[in-house]
């Protein structure tokens, strides 16, 4: 029996799965699809948008991340998020205040977003060895203003907010901070480890500066498997090929130096906090001018093109097949 690798699922896998056994009717607007951010039902007079989303990497700040990154989904689709649920696992021997601060990183993260926490499940487990949060996040947006993952047209510019690789530096400056600490600077290891919160794992206020933008046709919020696979997701959901200029794609000092550290490839890592975005060209200068007036830094990476042109990454002007990372760097480092 051919064993899976710890990861993302392989795309070829998971699309024959999707299509065997996932199913839809006439009020799924977008429904399973490998690169779509979460699922849009028809509410007649809006749409109710909806997303699960685990959290499995990280345990400082846990029920942060879980509020943030399934938020993220929502915004994506051009949506607001407004109702949260958590399963949450805990393993054995955890304490009732281990589990408060959980419930409390949820609750004070949905109040920052203007988000209901509303229910969910919580079990103490044999099954887990850390602890792990599944969040389900509903949201709701105007039927003129959704903005899918496969809606890109041929010629779209692509457009990244903020830099590469948030999610993972983070990750790894709060995972591995003893062992960074005998080759990093305390004040180093400090700015990275705030990367969760400035510039941030989210995406809301992001999608929020571009309200009433138009030349918007798709949004993509990258993850697991970084901006890479992100491309190489909205690219495909929209039956594109995509010239990613990989020159221009923006690394943070600290960013470079933990991926240096490690040997991992910062556009192939966690990127929660970055958000994609596929526009008509004419309409890319407002767009970045919107995230700055928000605070926000917007960056050209790329054009969509034709499928038959294939996914290529051009760097140090030399052209080569644009990477997938179905398996994240960050599995480099912990495993």
């Amino acid at each position: 029996m051919d064993k899976l690798p710890v990861g993302k699922v392989h795309m070829n896998i998971l699309e024959k799965l999707l299509a065997k056994y996932t199913y839809s009717n006439n009020r799924v607007v977008v429904g399973s699809g490998i690169g779509e951010d979460a699922a849009v039902i028809d509410m007649r007079d809006h749409y109710l948008i909806a997303k699960t989303d685990p959290i499995t990497c990280a345990t400082d700040e846990i029920g942060f991340y879980a509020v943030n990154i399934n938020a993220n989904d929502i915004a994506s689709m051009g949506g607001v998020p407004l109702w949260f649920l958590a399963t949450i696992l805990i393993p054995e021997g955890s304490s009732k205040g281990d589990l408060e601060n959980i419930f409390s990183q949820i609750s004070q993260s949905c109040q920052a977003l203007g988000i209901t926490y509303c229910g969910g499940h919580t079990e103490v487990t044999s099954g887990v060895g850390t602890p792990i949060v599944i969040g389900q996040m509903l949201g709701e947006a105007r039927k003129d203003e959704l903005r899918p993952t496969s809606a890109a047209r041929k010629g779209d510019e692509l457009i990244m907010t903020k830099t590469a690789a948030i999610e993972a530096t983070a990750i790894i400056s709060r995972e591995k901070e003893v062992e960074l600490s005998a080759h990093f600077s305390e004040a180093f290891i400090s700015r990275a480890q705030n990367y969760l919160y400035d510039p941030g794992i989210g995406v809301v206020k992001d999608v929020a500066a571009l309200a009433g933008c138009d030349g918007i046709h798709a949004f993509h919020d990258p993850t697991e498997g970084g901006i890479a696979t992100g491309i190489y997701e909205m690219a495909r959901a929209s039956g594109l090929g995509v010239e990613v200029f990989g020159d221009n794609i923006p690394i943070s000092e600290e960013t470079k130096a933990l991926c240096d550290y490690y040997k991992v490839n910062a556009i192939g890592t966690f990127a929660s906090g970055s958000l994609l975005i596929a526009a008509l060209p004419s309409a890319s200068e407002e767009i970045i001018a919107k995230l700055k007036a928000a605070g926000i830094a917007g960056t050209r990476i790329g054009v969509l093109v034709s499928q038959r042109r294939g996914m290529k990454l051009i760097q140090d002007g030399v052209e080569k097949p644009l990477p997938v990372y179905h398996q994240d760097e960050l599995s480099r480092i912990f495993g």
